[in-house]
């Protein structure tokens, strides 16, 4: 993933949206525009890269996706795509008008990736990293996936790799005007995210953070 221009981590936000950006709050109603204001505005720890995307048009009637990366110098360590999503009249299945859906992945040690309880692991990681800044959320749901490859050919120089994949979804809790605490929700995606690739706690005896032992090295961006 290509490091963000106007990254939100490097303090200055992102209040200025990019060209396509005012599609996705243009004509939206407040509680969205508010929503998204707090993710353009949040700050976030400096190993983090983000950058607003284009988002899915067909999941809800307004949407906004950013897209991070765990960088180390030059190499991504870990990545992910957060999408906000708004519905005016509520979901059924959401039990509420805003759902957050994501993707984060990492490589990992093949001997890593084979532990039979590292999908309840990491699952527990994203939970726990919402329940760490007590936030309020609902309907969670996802899938945690591993995934092995194996090199032949013209590539069987390649050590075998392993990746771990979460996707997920839940409900933000409303607040005053309808509003959820999306900037707080952005930062404990951003602890998943900085958990999965192996970083060490942002605030020192933060006990809900267990880092990843024996993940793949940084890979080449």
């Amino acid at each position: 993933m290509a490091a963000a221009e106007g990254r939100l981590s490097n303090g200055a936000g992102t209040n200025d949206p990019k060209e396509g950006e005012l599609d996705a709050t243009e004509g939206a109603p407040l509680p969205f525009r508010a929503a998204v204001d707090a993710l353009r505005a949040a700050r976030l720890r400096p190993q983090i890269e983000i950058d607003p995307t284009k988002a899915p048009r067909r999941l809800a009637p307004f949407a906004y996706a950013l897209e991070a990366a765990v960088v180390d110098g030059d190499e991504d360590l870990a990545d992910g795509r957060l999408i906000l999503l708004h519905d005016p009249a509520g979901h059924d299945a959401w039990q509420g008008s805003f759902r957050l859906v994501t993707l984060v992945r990492a490589e990992l040690e093949p001997e890593m990736a084979s532990d039979p309880l590292l999908p309840e692991v990491c699952w527990s990681w994203l939970t726990g990293a919402l329940q760490a800044r007590g936030l309020s959320y609902g309907e969670p749901s996802g899938t945690v996936t591993r995934a092995g490859s194996h090199y032949f050919g013209g590539l069987s120089e390649r050590p075998p790799a392993s990746q771990i994949e979460i996707r997920a979804s839940w409900t933000p809790r409303e607040g005053l005007g309808g509003v959820p605490d999306t900037a707080s929700h952005l930062a404990s995606w951003c602890d998943l995210l900085a958990q999965i690739a192996g970083l060490p706690p942002a605030a020192p005896g933060d006990a809900s953070i267990v880092t990843l032992p024996q993940r793949r090295g940084p890979q080449s961006r």
